[in-house]
């Protein structure tokens, strides 16, 4: 049963005890004012879910309590309780916005029910109020950019350019993590429907019933827990464009019912009989070869080739290597804020580069901005050394003397070299505090001093000698 904040406004104050314990037992948190005034006032402070007002009362009568409540917030129900003599004021009342009357002798039972459906309305009203704002808020904010400049990303841009000023439906194919949703939001973006909304759901997320439920909305007393009728997310997007990410995940109950909307145009909510017509264009996306899983048996022939109007094929991270440094570039800007090192820009280093150039991405871009997102909070210098990249990433031999960079030869040792001297000279030769950012103990770190040979300041070898045996 849903639950609610319950004001009461009657200058009866038997009237407002009775209402008020009545519905404490139901579970609602209930206050009550005598006044029109002071239910105002009370509405201005705090958050309520339903009002039941007097009609009748001193000063302020109900009817212009109904007023200045819709003023405040007119998506809160307002119950009007009324004395027989006074109903067709009542009725009136309802006409300029009032949920519902009630009079004054009625039974509890009634009571509970029409103050359990204005909290049921209410809750609706809320819903569509944040989806709204959501879906505004969606299209307001500039999209997330999809940076490239080798041959495959640039075909894929210029597909997008020539499809996008149509209404066809668009099939994006494409391994997990290259983008499949940037670039359903760029043909969005880029066509007339760019004012509508953008809707996506990710069909292998739920459960059938559940994802039926999402897609087509459904009617009041279509299922156990279907206590309100919903509107589905193709309702929603009307006017807009629809995702449908991971489609090569769905029943071939779903299947059915999505091939009838992209024939037919309409829907039909679970539970009802009469279609409503959708307005919106379709974009699938799926990681999975749908050629193939047709072939197999498990995914509709006809559904497929509505689907693949326009086929679009994102290609993976590694057969477009010539953009991981124009990635890096860009998500070392986007996590600047996290950056440790002050106002001074996140800097990679070359070697560092070298190695993100050299991996496979089997997570593609997405797991390429994981690594550059964490390099960037965990960096242990003022620039990003292989040293703060995964042990994965550089070939799971960052320990081995093998391990090597490029061609030219740089080797591990000399990078930790290159890198213990590079904090020493930012400590100032402070060797305990360079121990702590490189996260050794300071006596393998005179160790390692020693074993390179390194000098700094007046740094000597008597002197290493007598700090190590203080420090460790």
């Amino acid at each position: 049963m849903t639950v609610g904040r319950i004001l009461i406004v009657d200058d009866e104050e038997s009237m407002g005890q009775f209402l008020s314990i009545m519905l404490r037992k139901e579970g609602h948190t209930v206050k009550a004012v005598n006044s029109g005034a002071a239910a105002l006032k009370e509405l201005r402070g705090s958050g309520y879910d339903v009002v039941i007002t007097d009609i009748q009362m001193p000063k302020m009568d109900g009817i212009q309590v109904l007023s200045g409540i819709k003023a405040i917030d007119p998506t809160i129900p307002v119950i009007i309780m009324t004395a027989y003599a006074s109903k067709q004021t009542a009725i009136e009342a309802v006409n300029k916005g009032a949920f519902h009357y009630l009079d004054k002798h009625a039974k509890n039972d009634e009571i509970k029910m029409v103050v359990r459906n204005a909290l049921e309305v209410r809750q609706v009203k809320v819903e569509n109020t944040d989806l709204r704002r959501a879906l505004s808020t969606t299209n307001t904010l500039t999209t997330r950019a999809i940076i490239g400049k080798s041959q495959p990303i640039q075909d894929v841009f210029r597909l997008v350019e020539r499809v996008a000023a149509t209404d066809s439906t668009v099939l994006i194919h494409g391994e997990s993590g290259t983008g499949k949703e940037l670039i359903a939001r760029a043909l969005h973006e880029q066509s007339h429907r760019a004012k509508g909304p953008f809707v996506t759901i990710n069909c292998g997320a739920l459960p059938e019933n559940l994802l039926e439920s999402e897609l087509f909305g459904h009617v009041k007393g279509s299922f156990t827990g279907a206590i309100r009728d919903k509107d589905g997310l193709f309702k929603v997007a009307i006017g807009g464009t629809f995702l449908l990410d991971e489609i090569g995940e769905t029943t071939p109950s779903i299947q059915v019912k999505l091939l009838r909307v992209l024939q037919e145009r309409e829907i039909i909510p679970v539970g009802g009989t009469k279609p409503i017509p959708v307005d919106v264009r379709i974009v699938a996306a799926t990681n999975r070869d749908l050629d193939k899983e047709v072939s197999l048996g498990n995914f509709r022939a006809d559904l497929f080739y509505r689907l693949n109007v326009i086929p679009v094929d994102l290609p993976p991270l590694r057969d477009r290597k010539d953009d991981v440094p124009l990635l890096v570039d860009h998500f070392l800007s986007r996590y600047q804020d996290h950056y440790p090192g002050g106002d001074l820009p996140a800097v990679i280093e070359d070697e560092a580069l070298q190695v993100l150039c050299r991996y496979s991405w089997p997570g593609n871009v997405r797991e390429l901005e994981n690594v550059v997102e964490r390099a960037v909070i965990l960096q242990a210098g003022s620039r990003i050394a292989v040293v703060d990249l995964p042990e994965k990433i550089c070939g799971g031999a960052l320990g081995g003397d093998e391990f090597r960079l490029s061609d030219s030869g740089i080797t591990l040792e000399e990078l930790e070299k290159r890198y213990m001297i590079q904090v020493l000279q930012e400590t100032s030769w402070h060797k305990k505090k360079a121990a702590e950012i490189l996260g050794i103990n300071p006596s393998t770190l005179y160790r390692k001093i020693k074993s390179y040979g390194l000098q700094g300041g007046d740094l000597d070898e008597e002197s290493l000698e007598t700090e190590e045996e203080v420090l460790s």
